[in-house]
């Protein structure tokens, strides 16, 4: 069975988001956003819990984007070459294998317990395809918005696996992105962020130092957890503003539980983002759709060595609408 991907929007006729009057909010507070179901692709579409960006947060420091998948036996995977501008693809399994290929000569493996981290920049196109791994397909597959002053960049690619930090007993921490702790990554971004997948033991309480300056989202992907006193059931992310400088985890049940923590400094900027890309303006997303599904190599490029059902992705027509921008919270009047 062929199944849209997890590391992409291949949503075709998604909904145009109406975001509401941003409310106040303080440190501390934890936000639930509980998870939208989407299916991406047709009729047999792997099925993944969207929640971000969501009606009251667009952003979590500058991650836009939260897919959160599987466990799926049997999935399998193949997408075609589509495009993606202005933003970072952050590639995450806990179990399963993706094979990755792009405009910008790279062919590498997803795994579970190593990043992928691509800049699109400009513009790249990639295909993403899964391997004949028995592992069931589940992970998450964020992005991050770059800054207007890099949203041209060159496009890039960047792998990493990080070691485990294991000090606090009955916790285990791979921090794929930034710094906790006394863990950290080489890999590079434009605005400070963190990443990290947080396992912890049955009973366990954990409470660290973290950036005063970071917005915080912890992601459930198994079992239940307390973040600051707040319950988070499974695939909920809760989100508190930036102004402390540490944060609570509690497993308050006998079974182990597995979160992404994310993090980074609050982006200010307005973006439009529509199917797989981003731009400033309504008319930057007509430019882009155009250029796509009419000169696409001018722009994107050719991805190599993928032999799928279809050369590529056409994008979808757009809303009969003009999309407006999307802040931290609410949109543009």
């Amino acid at each position: 069975m062929t199944r849209g991907a997890d590391v992409s929007n291949t949503e075709m006729n998604a909904p145009v988001l109406d975001c509401p009057v941003p409310v106040e909010h303080h440190p501390g507070q934890v936000d639930r956003s509980p998870p939208k179901d989407v299916a991406l692709g047709g009729e047999d579409a792997l099925r993944v819990r969207r929640t971000l960006p969501n009606l009251r947060r667009s952003f979590v420091g500058a991650w836009c984007f939260v897919d959160h998948y599987g466990p799926e036996e049997g999935a399998c995977m193949d997408v075609p070459p589509h495009p993606h501008t202005s933003l970072q693809t952050v590639s995450w399994l806990f179990s399963g294998e993706i094979e990755h290929r792009d405009s910008g000569g790279v062919h590498a493996m997803v795994r579970p317990g190593q990043v992928n981290l691509m800049t699109s920049g400009y513009g790249i196109a990639h295909s993403e395809v899964s391997t004949a791994s028995r592992a069931a397909l589940h992970g998450v597959q964020l992005w991050v918005v770059l800054p207007d002053r890099a949203k041209d960049l060159t496009r890039e690619f960047q792998h990493h696996e990080p070691g485990v930090w294991d000090d606090h007993p009955g916790v285990q921490a791979r921090t794929f992105i930034g710094s906790l702790g006394a863990s950290s990554s080489p890999v590079h971004t434009e605005t400070p962020l963190l990443g990290s997948e947080i396992r912890l033991a049955p009973g366990v309480t954990w409470e660290t130092e973290v950036d005063p300056g970071f917005e915080h989202g912890v992601l459930v992907d198994t079992g239940h957890v307390d973040f600051d006193g707040v319950r988070l059931d499974n695939s909920v992310l809760g989100v508190r503003d930036a102004g402390l400088g540490h944060l609570r985890l509690h497993n308050p049940t006998d079974e182990p539980a597995r979160i992404m923590l994310l993090g980074g400094e609050p982006f200010d900027e307005g973006i439009v983002m529509w199917w797989n890309f981003i731009g400033r303006s309504h008319e930057d997303i007509e430019r882009l759709r155009a250029e796509w599904n009419e000169a696409p190599d001018d722009r994107f490029g050719r991805v190599p060595g993928y032999r799928g059902p279809v050369p590529r992705l056409r994008a979808p027509e757009l809303p009969d609408v003009t999309l407006k921008r999307r802040f931290r919270r609410g949109r543009e009047a």
